[in-house]
């Protein structure tokens, strides 16, 4: 309730600075706020919405992970599910660009990574372009159906199959580990 009644003060101090002529822009206001909405999370559930869906438990994955979840899955701790998954894709970001983004770890106000959390399946197949583990480890089996898949400061403790030669090329690992093989899907 605490991280909550702050946004509700952060977007009223934004909304008040805006009308007293701070000088900003109505353009920059609406961006910060929209930065403050997608970082503060703590009473969302797993379907806020377009911008982001919340993960408390594993009961939450299947929703958060669809085509109905946010473009942005935020992990308030470890999960752990027997169960295979999969990212669907047709998601958009704030941006309107199709785009995934499994953040597996949490910040404090200057975006300083203070907590990394492991979320343990079989396997997770990755159907979104623009997609990317952040942050964080996904122990298990990892196979990418789409273009440009992102590792930043991301770990798979598994294998990483990509369906074609195109979606390797086109991935981006560099600041990334994966402990297991990396293959092409002959």
């Amino acid at each position: 309730m605490i991280k909550w009644n702050k946004l509700a003060l952060i977007t009223a101090s934004m909304g008040l600075l805006a009308a007293c002529g701070n000088g900003d822009s109505e353009e920059d206001t609406t961006e910060n706020t929209e930065q403050v909405s997608e970082e503060t999370t703590d009473e969302s559930d797993a379907t806020t919405g377009a911008t982001q869906s919340v993960i408390a438990s594993s009961d939450d994955l299947e929703t958060a992970l669809s085509s109905e979840g946010g473009w942005i899955v935020i992990f308030e701790d470890s999960v752990e599910t027997d169960q295979e998954l999969t990212l669907e894709g047709g998601v958009e970001n704030n941006d309107g660009e199709i785009a995934r983004k499994l953040a597996l770890y949490t910040q404090d106000e200057d975006r300083n990574v203070t907590e990394r959390y492991t979320l343990t399946a079989p396997m997770l197949t990755v159907k979104s372009e623009n997609s990317r583990i952040q942050n964080g480890t996904f122990e298990g089996d990892v196979r990418v159906e789409a273009n440009n898949f992102q590792l930043p400061g991301g770990t798979i403790d598994g294998n990483l199959t990509f369906a074609s030669q195109e979606y390797q090329d086109s991935a981006q690992l560099e600041d990334g580990e994966v402990t297991g093989e990396i293959n092409v899907e002959e």
